[in-house]
């Protein structure tokens, strides 16, 4: 299956960047909404760096400057493309936005199917009083073109057809795709969070130091990178959002740490901060 010929994606930070890369890459032209101007230049900054640096590597066919021709912005969603085949949201993690996004969206582009990168929050909920027979969670992985996953969430209300037809979209891109019914956390982010916060409470017990327990992880587990290292490159602002979304719908065992919520207040985010667990 080839990828869709129009794709709108909402939200030009780091995940919506690299969804704007890759469906670039595989040949769609892309419209990236944002707020405003200053925004949107951003945004289209973010994915001139990251095509660049993909070009060096040798992983794109043909050149940046080729590829962003095909890039597009807007400032006010009903100006999208009514031909847009699927939408992206990559904004914060906010149901009521989201929902916002995907009601002009909805309207404004009557066929596309609507796409969450939501990675906790629940899609049947998304999809209260929206067209949910087209809404499906399509949660992208940070680096999105380097990383090999994609989770499609299905819920209830969903078209067989909606979700094959996702599926098909992040197959053309390369990806491996997992399928998960909407609960929450839905399989990679509930597991993530329950071993990140695990391995917050060791460092904060003096169990071992951030450092030992990610290298105890990449070696003894053959882990990529270290719970504590992916905690700084999601950002333990967020990490600490969706600790608490899930302590509220699954239970006690994923309150956060006070460790954790003492760095968030000190402004220790994480990569984008330049200090975590780790100093950047």
């Amino acid at each position: 299956m080839s990828v869709p010929g129009t794709v709108a994606v909402v939200g030009g930070g780091t995940m919506g960047a690299g969804i704007v890369h890759v469906f670039l890459a595989a040949g769609s032209s892309v419209v990236l909404a944002e707020a405003d101007a200053e925004r949107a230049a951003l945004g289209v900054s973010n994915v001139e760096a990251s095509l660049k640096k993909a070009e060096e590597r040798g992983k794109l066919d043909g050149t940046a400057a080729e590829l962003l021709t095909r890039l597009s912005t807007v400032e006010d969603l009903a100006a999208l493309p009514t031909d847009t085949a699927l939408v992206v949201e990559a904004v914060p993690e906010r149901l009521d936005l989201k929902r916002a996004v995907f009601a002009t969206a909805a309207r404004r582009c009557p066929d596309a199917v609507l796409a969450s990168n939501t990675s906790s929050l629940s899609i049947t909920e998304l999809a209260e009083g929206l067209p949910g027979e087209r809404l499906i969670g399509m949660h992208f992985f940070n680096p999105v073109p380097v990383q090999a996953l994609v989770e499609l969430v299905v819920h209830p209300g969903l078209a067989a057809s909606t979700a094959a037809t996702a599926r098909g979209w992040a197959e053309a891109l390369g990806k491996t795709v997992i399928e998960v019914r909407d609960s929450p956390g839905f399989a990679t982010s509930r597991l993530g969070i329950a071993v990140g916060m695990e391995a917050i409470r060791m460092v904060e017990e003096g169990v071992a130091s951030a450092e030992d327990i990610d290298t105890g992880m990449r070696l003894g587990y053959a882990w990529p990178m270290g719970p504590l290292r992916l905690t700084d490159l999601v950002g333990l602002d967020v990490r600490l959002s969706i600790a608490e979304h899930l302590a509220r719908e699954l239970g006690p065992r994923f309150e956060p740490p006070q460790l954790l919520r003492d760095k968030v207040a000190r402004g220790e985010l994480g990569r984008k901060t330049g200090q975590g667990f780790f100093s950047w």
